[in-house]
């Protein structure tokens, strides 16, 4: 896979590692089109694959390892050469990746904002009590309860499809998923309101993409230059930089979302207790040229608080 084609200085041929799912498809679609405009010389396939988050459903995430479980066997076909790189949802990425690999580019953010999906109702203000909102993200969780205690909150998991079969089937009044993941497969008419990030402050790195591939291949690196995005990446870089002080996972109630407004960087970030009872925020701006000195800040801040009480209550 090393071998160049001389022409353009990129690898004669690119193998991407992918999910099987219709989203994470899509995604490795979409950088497989742009790698072949850009390099027309270069063969591009996908390698789909599936991993353990995939197939264990019946429980949620926070309670088989977290969402590493999406990524571990791609970053096992980068070791093993069967793939030179891999297309990840970011909010799916650990914060510290294993020795040896490298986020190599990070493109364009889709919207990152949550959105409300129901066949009944408009927003989640016009939910009666007791209606069942179903979300498996302790994140959404604990921001809907602190908003709304009278609602039920339940698990939900599976891919995009299944999520909204579920909904459709009746087991639930409605449902909050990625308003990116929706939009990005043509099923933007499904969302029947976007929740604000003062509402729903979204997951870190939700909305963008990854392309992560082992560290030794710089070659890789520059072949990915033209679709990284640098605005998207010094907001990427913040919030995982804010979720790594914090120690965060699927098992902690966070969230971290960064915005590039008038050259500078807004970062804000919260943690909570599952049940909503304990919201702690924090808010800074800063440069966008040291993004994780920023996100490092917001974190402290959340620490000062008590955020470090809340999180040692989860590990127990």
């Amino acid at each position: 896979m090393n071998q160049k084609s001389q022409a353009h200085g990129a690898p004669a041929k690119l193998v991407i590692a992918s999910r099987e799912s219709a989203l994470a498809m899509w995604q490795a679609e979409h950088i497989r089109d742009r790698l072949r405009a850009l390099y027309p010389q270069t063969t591009v396939s996908i390698l789909g694959m599936t991993t353990q988050g995939d197939q264990i459903l019946n429980v949620t995430l926070a309670k088989i390892g977290g969402k590493g479980l999406f990524v571990k066997e791609l970053e096992t076909a980068l070791e093993n050469g069967s793939a030179d790189i891999a297309v990840h949802s970011l909010k799916d990425v650990p914060m510290n990746l294993p020795e040896g690999f490298m986020l190599a580019c990070i493109g364009e953010r889709e919207d990152p904002r949550d959105a409300l999906v129901s066949n009944n109702y408009p927003n989640l203000e016009a939910l009666p009590a007791g209606s069942v909102v179903g979300t498996s993200s302790l994140r959404r969780e604990s921001q809907l309860r602190a908003r709304f205690p009278q609602l039920r909150i339940e698990p939900l998991r599976g891919n995009v499809q299944t999520r909204l079969r579920k909904l459709d089937e009746g087991q639930y009044a409605a449902i909050i998923l990625a308003a990116a993941g929706l939009k990005r497969l043509g099923l933007g008419g499904r969302i029947r309101s976007i929740i604000s990030s003062d509402d729903s402050l979204p997951a870190v790195g939700q909305g963008a993409l990854g392309i992560e591939c082992l560290a030794s291949r710089a070659d890789l690196k520059a072949v990915l230059a033209p679709l990284h995005h640098a605005d998207t990446a010094a907001c990427v870089l913040a919030e995982r930089a804010m979720s790594r002080a914090l120690q965060g996972s699927c098992q902690v109630p966070l969230g971290g979302f960064a915005e590039v407004t008038g050259g500078k960087l807004r970062m804000r970030g919260f943690v909570a207790t599952p049940n909503g009872s304990r919201l702690l925020r924090a808010e800074r701006t800063g440069s966008a040229s040291d993004p994780e000195a920023l996100g490092s800040a917001v974190a402290q801040d959340l620490l000062a608080q008590g955020a470090g009480v809340i999180l040692a209550a989860l590990a127990l």
